[in-house]
């Protein structure tokens, strides 16, 4: 019998190979809902693995490496940004997708895109923003892939990975790779946080409860591989991704502990209310100037009949720390003549 030739270009075999090979609960890449505008499919990438491309090459990315974790600025090269952040995300997210015969792709594009919209200064420069007008970062990171990137073209990611970004912190994603990325972005924060804090002399690994200890693990080592293997165990072929009892307890009590010793902890936050203050101040600026916001702003002002209030917003949630802080000194702090 003479042997067939199947002629199938690499997404196609790689297409093949998800149906074959992931869980009966994964987004397969060939079942995507789509895209807004429809385009031609790649030849060699799957539509999530064309997305996760698109999110690393967009600008927004890019700025997340001079963006607040949780210190402002520190003074220090091994403190967490926005961007380790998100980098850690999606290493955790990767890992229990990969265990649980998850789609792997759309698991990594919704970990790298879930926090492009954070503002300057973390959760300080979200909160300034809100007084301003109605405000959050998840929101923003949709109208950074939807509106913002290429000059007010967005980035035309497929239906699953807006819906993973969305549902980040609120709500619960129709993909259990999204629910998997939820889940991952509170393990990395909580296990990261509290290494920098210990870095900065604030906390130290004794003052974690001796209750979180004995389950989770007296390491950020162990309690990652706790937490993480105790998804995997507690998932593996089913329809959700969950945590055992015990386990599920530790790690709320391990995130209260930090929101009661490190979140709210006047040491690594006093100058927070300077930020908040400088946000505002911005805002209010451009708000009175807006013609003054850099052109391809002003190009989706207009092509999206967007209201100046909320492009105003947009070009001050994408600053990063440090450019913020100059554009600041540049419209409010005198220079000597001569220097």
């Amino acid at each position: 019998m003479p042997q067939t030739t199947i002629n199938m270009n690499i997404r196609e075999e790689k297409e093949l190979h998800e149906q074959q090979y992931l869980s009966r609960y994964a987004a397969l890449s060939m079942n995507s809902k789509g895209r807004e505008k429809a385009i031609e499919p790649c030849t060699y990438r799957t539509c999530y693995q064309r997305d996760r491309d698109r999110i690393i090459h967009c600008k927004a990315f890019r700025r997340l490496k001079h963006k607040t974790q949780v210190f402002l600025a520190p003074a220090g090269d091994h403190y967490r940004t926005r961007l380790t952040h998100t980098l850690e995300v999606s290493q955790i997210a990767r890992s229990i997708a990969s265990a649980l015969k998850l789609n792997e792709d759309l698991t990594e594009a919704i970990a790298l895109g879930h926090d492009l919209g954070h503002t300057p200064f973390g959760h300080a420069g979200e909160r300034a923003l809100s007084k301003c007008i109605e405000f959050s970062h998840t929101m923003q990171s949709l109208r950074v892939v939807d509106i913002l990137e290429r000059d007010g073209e967005g980035l035309n990611l497929s239906w699953e990975v807006r819906d993973g970004i969305i549902n980040h912190t609120d709500g619960e994603a129709a993909t259990l790779e999204g629910r998997a990325v939820k889940l991952s972005d509170k393990i990395a924060y909580i296990n990261h946080d509290m290494d920098d804090a210990m870095r900065a002399g604030i906390l130290k690994e004794s003052d974690v409860p001796a209750g979180v200890r004995k389950v989770l693990g007296e390491t950020r080592k162990e309690r990652l591989d706790s937490l993480i293997s105790d998804i995997i165990t507690n998932s593996y072929d089913r329809d959700e991704i969950r945590m055992s009892p015990d386990v599920f307890e530790a790690f709320k009590d391990l995130r209260q502990f930090l929101f009661d010793n490190l979140y709210f902890n006047p040491v690594c936050k006093s100058e927070e209310s300077k930020a908040e203050s400088m946000i505002i101040t911005l805002y209010n600026y451009y708000l009175d100037h807006v013609m003054e916001l850099p052109k391809e702003y002003l190009k989706v002002m207009e092509t999206h009949n967007v209201k100046p209030e909320r492009i105003v917003a947009d070009y001050i949630s994408g600053m990063t720390d440090y450019y913020s802080v100059a554009v600041f000194k540049e419209l409010y702090i005198p220079e000597f003549w001569g220097r």
